[in-house]
C-alpha cells in the first residue's frame, strides 16, 4: 500500500514536471497540425521536412533538442526492383538498396541510373564498379545547409542556437515501403499496439540516416535504417503513466550520464526508449496506471541492466541489430554493469538520489492536496492551461511563406483542413497561422505594388486589401498582432491612423488581465475571460512576442532593413521583437511626423523600458535587438551618445538574432559622423 501511495504521488510529481494528459495532448495537436499542412503545401517542393525527437513526442525537458529530418522530395528508395513501377522516372530519381554486405538494420544505397541532385552526386563512390552514395561524404555536403556553423553529430548536423537550445538536423532518403528486414515486428504485434497503429506505421515506411556500423565492411558508406516516424507513433499509443515512465526514464539516463565524456556515454535515450517498447510489448498484462508506475519503471530497469550483462540491446524493429555491438562490451561493459547493479541493489528509493527526480517527488510528498489526487483537472488550474496552450501555438507558428501564391495556397488548404475532423487545439492552431499568413500577405502584396511603375487604381486596390487582412489577422491571432496593422500604417506614411492603432493596442496591453510570454495574474485573467472560448481569450487578452520572419526578405520598418539583411547572413529565421519594445518604437517614428512632444515621450518610455525592464517584458534573449532598436530611434531622435551606447549594449547580450554586423555598421557610421 506504501508503494502504491508513493507511485501515486510519483505520478503528480511526473505530471507537474514533465506534463499532464492535457498539455501533453496540446503539444502533439499544435505541432501535429502544423506538419499536416506544411505538409500539403510543399508535397512538390524539392525539400522535405518532419520534426522529430522528444519535442515531437510531446515533452518539454530542459536541455530537450529539436529533431528536425529533411530529404530531397524527387529520390526514393526502393527496397527491390519491383518497386519501380509504382514511380514516373522522370520525375522520381530512384535509390536503391542493397544490404547483402551490411549488418542487421544498415544497408547500401546504389544509385541505378547516376541521375541525382548535385549533392548526391558530389556524395557517391564506387564499390565494385557502381555507384554508391557514402553517407560520410553526404553528412559532410549538407552539414551546413539549414543552420550557418553546424558540427557534425552522428547522423545529423547538430548545434546549439544562441537561446540554448540543441538542434539536430538529419539529412536523409525516405522509402515508402517497410524494410523486409523488420517484417518479424509486425508479426510481433498481437497484443500492442493496436493493429490500426501497426498498420499506420507500415504504410509509413522508413528513413535511412546518413551514418554506417562502426564494425561494417562499407563503414563510411553504409546507411542507418531509421524508423522515428514510427516511434513517435508509438509513443502517441502509449497510455499518459507509460508517457510519464518514459519521461522518467530519460531522467534517469541524463543524471547517470552526468558528468561523463563523450565516449563514456555507452547508454543514451534511444536506450531507454527501446527498453519501454520491448516492457510495454512483453508485458501487455501489467497494471499500467498510476499506482503502479513505480513499478513499471523498474521492469524496464531490469531489462536495460540484462542487456548490460548480456551485451546485447536488440532494436526494436530489427532485434538482429544489436545496438550495444559498437560499444558495450570488455571493460567499459564490466563497469557499467557494477554500476546500474549497485542501483539496483538500493531498490527503487535509489531515485530520491536523483536531484530532478527527488525534487519532484518531495514537492508531491510534502503537498498534502496534491499527494492524493491524480486528478489533472486538480493539478493544474485552467489558467495554466491556457498559458501552456498559447505558449504551444506561439513556439508552432514558424512556418515560412516564400512568397505571395505560397500565402494563399496555405489559405486554400486552411480552409480544407478546417472541414476536417479536429481538436479543440487545432482550430486554434490554424487560426494563428491564418492571422500570419494574412500578416506576412499583406506585406507582400504592397512591397509588389510599390516596386511596379503602373496605375494608381492598382496601388489603391492593392492598399485596401492589405488594410483588409491586416484587421482580419487582428481578429484571429493575439492582442499584440494588432501592431502589424499600425507597422503597415508607418510604413504608408498614414501616421495619424497608424496613433489610433496604437492607442488601441496600448489600451489592450494595459489590462490588468493580459497574459503576456506566459506572464499573468491568474484572478484578473478570469476575471476579464473567464469562461471565453479559447479563440475569444486568445485576441483579447494573451500578448506575444512579434515575429518578422525574414526568408525572401520583406520589408516591415526600412528603419530595421540593416539588422534583418544582418540575420539573413547567418540563416537566421526571423527577428523576434518584444511587443511593448515594438509599440514604443511605432510611436516615437509616427509622432516625430506630427507631434514632437508625444515622441519624445515615447523615446523617454522606450529608454526607460530597455534600461529597467527585469526580464518580463524585455525577455533576456531579446536584448540584444530591443537595445539596437532603442540605439535606432535615439540616433533618428539626434541623440548620438545615447545612441551609441545602445549599440555598444547591444553588442554584450546574447547574440540572439546576429544583427553584430549591422550594429557594428551603425557604430561605424556614427564614429565617422560625429
Amino acid at each position: 500500500m506504501a508503494l502504491q501511495i508513493i507511485s501515486e504521488s510519483v505520478y503528480v510529481g511526473l505530471c507537474l514536471k514533465i506534463g499532464t494528459p492535457q498539455q501533453v495532448a496540446i503539444r502533439r495537436d499544435a505541432v501535429d497540425i502544423t506538419e499536416i499542412l506544411r505538409h500539403i503545401v510543399t508535397k512538390n517542393e524539392k525539400d522535405v521536412q518532419m520534426g522529430s525527437g522528444s519535442l515531437r513526442e510531446g515533452f518539454r525537458l530542459e536541455g530537450s533538442d529539436m529533431d528536425v529530418m529533411h530529404w530531397l522530395n524527387d529520390h526514393r528508395v526502393l527496397l527491390d526492383f519491383s518497386q519501380a513501377q509504382f514511380y514516373n522516372t522522370q520525375r522520381q530519381k530512384l535509390i536503391l538498396c542493397d544490404s547483402s554486405e551490411s549488418p542487421p538494420g544498415f544497408t547500401l544505397l546504389w544509385l541505378p541510373l547516376e541521375d541525382a541532385d548535385t549533392d548526391v552526386l558530389l556524395s557517391c563512390v564506387r564499390i565494385n564498379g557502381a555507384l554508391y552514395i557514402s553517407s560520410e561524404k553526404y553528412r559532410s555536403n549538407t552539414c551546413n545547409q539549414i543552420i550557418h556553423s553546424s558540427t557534425i553529430h552522428g547522423p545529423c548536423s547538430s548545434g546549439r542556437h544562441v537561446t540554448g537550445m540543441e538542434y539536430d538536423n538529419a539529412h536523409c532518403f525516405v522509402s515508402e515501403f517497410w524494410p523486409p528486414s523488420a517484417l518479424s515486428w509486425r508479426d510481433r504485434c498481437h497484443s500492442w499496439p493496436q493493429p490500426h497503429v501497426v498498420d499506420d506505421i507500415t504504410r509509413g515506411g522508413c528513413h535511412f540516416l546518413a551514418i554506417g556500423h562502426k564494425l561494417g565492411q562499407h563503414a563510411d558508406s553504409e546507411w542507418r535504417i531509421s524508423f522515428s516516424q514510427a516511434e513517435q507513433k508509438l509513443v502517441y499509443a502509449v497510455n499518459h503513466t507509460q508517457f510519464l515512465i518514459y519521461g522518467l526514464l530519460k531522467l534517469f539516463i541524463k543524471e547517470f550520464n552526468n558528468g561523463l565524456r563523450e565516449q563514456e556515454k555507452l547508454l543514451c535515450s534511444y536506450h531507454m526508449k527501446t527498453a519501454m517498447f520491448w516492457v510495454i510489448q512483453q508485458n501487455t498484462t501489467h497494471d499500467w496506471s498510476p499506482k503502479n508506475l513505480l513499478g513499471g519503471f523498474w521492469v524496464c530497469f531490469k531489462l536495460l541492466i540484462k542487456w548490460v550483462y548480456e551485451g546485447v540491446c536488440p532494436n526494436f524493429f530489427i532485434p538482429e541489430n544489436n545496438m550495444f555491438l559498437n560499444n558495450v562490451h570488455g571493460e567499459a561493459q564490466r563497469n557499467l554493469l557494477t554500476h546500474l547493479y549497485s542501483l539496483y541493489e538500493k531498490g527503487i528509493a535509489f531515485l530520491l538520489e536523483i536531484p530532478s527526480i527527488s525534487s519532484c517527488i518531495m514537492d508531491v510528498l510534502c503537498n498534502p492536496r496534491l499527494s492524493v489526487c491524480t486528478d489533472e483537472q486538480t493539478l493544474i488550474s485552467d489558467t495554466e492551461i491556457d498559458a501552456h496552450l498559447y505558449e504551444e501555438i506561439y513556439i508552432n507558428d514558424v512556418t515560412i511563406y516564400i512568397n505571395l501564391h505560397e500565402c494563399m495556397e496555405y489559405l486554400h488548404n486552411i480552409e480544407q483542413l478546417i472541414w476536417s475532423p479536429l481538436t479543440q487545439c487545432q482550430v486554434i492552431m490554424l487560426q494563428k497561422h491564418t492571422a500570419s499568413i494574412l500578416q506576412t500577405a499583406a506585406f507582400k502584396l504592397h512591397d509588389i505594388y510599390t516596386n511596379r511603375s503602373g496605375v494608381n487604381k492598382h496601388m489603391y486596390v492593392a492598399d485596401k486589401m492589405s488594410c483588409y487582412m491586416l484587421k482580419l489577422a487582428a481578429k484571429f491571432g493575439f492582442v499584440s498582432d494588432l501592431l502589424f496593422l499600425a507597422m503597415y500604417y508607418y510604413k504608408v506614411r498614414r501616421y495619424r491612423e497608424a496613433m489610433s492603432v496604437i492607442e488601441i493596442t496600448k489600451v489592450k496591453l494595459a489590462q490588468p488581465g493580459l497574459m503576456y510570454n506566459r506572464h499573468v495574474d491568474p484572478e484578473r485573467y478570469a476575471e476579464t475571460v473567464g469562461g471565453l472560448p479559447w479563440s475569444s481569450k486568445m485576441r483579447k487578452a494573451v500578448a506575444y512576442t512579434c515575429t518578422f520572419k525574414l526568408y525572401n526578405i520583406t520589408s516591415f520598418i526600412n528603419e530595421i532593413t540593416l539588422e534583418q539583411q544582418s540575420a539573413l547572413q547567418y540563416k537566421q529565421l526571423g527577428l523576434f521583437i518584444p511587443p511593448f519594445i515594438l509599440l514604443h518604437m511605432l510611436e516615437f517614428l509616427c509622432c516625430r511626423h506630427v507631434d514632437p512632444m508625444r515622441a519624445q515621450a515615447a523615446l523617454d518610455d522606450l529608454q526607460v523600458l530597455v534600461h529597467h525592464d527585469q526580464g518580463v517584458f524585455v525577455p533576456m534573449e531579446l536584448r540584444d535587438i530591443s537595445w539596437e532598436i532603442l540605439g535606432i530611434c535615439q540616433q533618428i531622435a539626434g541623440d548620438h551618445q545615447a545612441a551609441l551606447f545602445s549599440y555598444q549594449n547591444s553588442l554584450t547580450q546574447i547574440p540572439m538574432h546576429n544583427i553584430q554586423t549591422a550594429t557594428r555598421h551603425r557604430i561605424h557610421d556614427l564614429q565617422l559622423t560625429h
